[in-house]
């Protein structure tokens, strides 16, 4: 296990780049109170108790949240700035996934809420030459008219449609969730580790540091070294200044607390600077948003 880390001072601000708010729990088991453990208010309480100023909602209309993106923007709009939601379209549980007229409906979405960014899950273990395809370049050239953040759930053997995306589409802010989903646990050979390191060639291409309990068969093994094997090789490639810190919160109490999916970065990774850990945990995501104070510009 690694010697955490012991940095020198807190970042100025902090801000949470991954979270989800539900009406309804989605997953399975049940829990005892479904229709309260995704709300927007617990994950207020836990930024509170972590020190975190801001968060975005990553929208996902999934099990018994249809509405999930009127639920999030409503919540967003009593939350005094600190929640930024990011609507969900077509994502992979709904009817319409990669069905024609796809940017028809990302601008009814653009019409109905002005998002800051969009988020579109794809079924991972699928081709995803759907992106490439006059629907998809379609969709993600209206979302880069419209300057907003791409946010992408995918696979990392689609990594490199991804990468045909991203140079197609060269002023599109494209971020992948979770470390582009490579695994810790297995050969690096078979991870897709190289097809995410080669993505930083993409100067658009951006990666979520997050999900490390998605990568380790051993859940309970915090704080994942080789989950921070892997994220340690992706910020040598990628540098600081295209990488952002989310928790997955609620999702990610699977595997550790709101604080510890803090402190797996802050703590332990010695290898990050003061200055880089910075902007990994604001300072970049600010810088997208355009927030002069937390990107460190103000």
């Amino acid at each position: 296990m690694r010697e955490p880390n012991k940095p020198d001072r807190m970042p100025r601000m902090i801000l949470d780049a991954h979270c989800h708010a539900w009406e309804r729990w989605p997953y399975q088991p049940e829990v005892p109170d479904p229709d309260s453990r995704g709300r927007a208010e617990n994950l207020l309480w836990e930024m509170d108790g972590a020190g975190v100023t801001r968060a975005v909602i990553i929208c996902a209309s999934i099990a018994g949240n249809p509405e999930n993106n009127r639920y999030a923007f409503a919540r967003a709009a009593s939350s005094g700035g600190r929640l930024i939601p990011f609507a969900d379209v077509d994502s992979r549980w709904m009817a319409v996934h990669h069905t024609p007229g796809a940017a028809e409906r990302l601008q009814l979405v653009i019409e109905t809420f002005n998002p800051r960014g969009i988020t579109h899950y794809m079924n991972e273990d699928a081709d995803a030459g759907w992106l490439l395809s006059p629907d998809g370049l379609g969709f993600a050239r209206l979302a880069a008219r419209h300057g907003l953040i791409f946010r992408l759930a995918c696979g990392p053997s689609q990594l490199p449609t991804i990468a045909g995306l991203a140079e197609r589409v060269p002023d599109l802010t494209i971020l992948l969730h979770h470390l582009g989903r490579v695994r810790g646990d297995i050969p690096t050979e078979e991870s897709g580790l190289a097809l995410l390191l080669e993505g930083a060639r993409l100067p658009n291409l951006y990666v979520k540091v997050s999900g490390f309990g998605y990568g380790s068969r051993r859940p309970w093994e915090f704080p994942y070294a080789k989950m921070l094997d892997v994220f340690h090789a992706v910020y040598d490639r990628y540098g600081a200044e295209r990488l952002l810190w989310g928790s997955d919160y609620p999702v990610v109490n699977r595997f550790m607390t709101y604080r510890q999916s803090l402190e797996i970065l802050r703590s332990c990774c010695p290898f990050v600077s003061s200055q880089d850990m910075e902007k990994i945990l604001g300072g970049t995501l600010g810088r997208l948003l355009g927030d002069a104070e937390s990107s460190g510009r103000g």
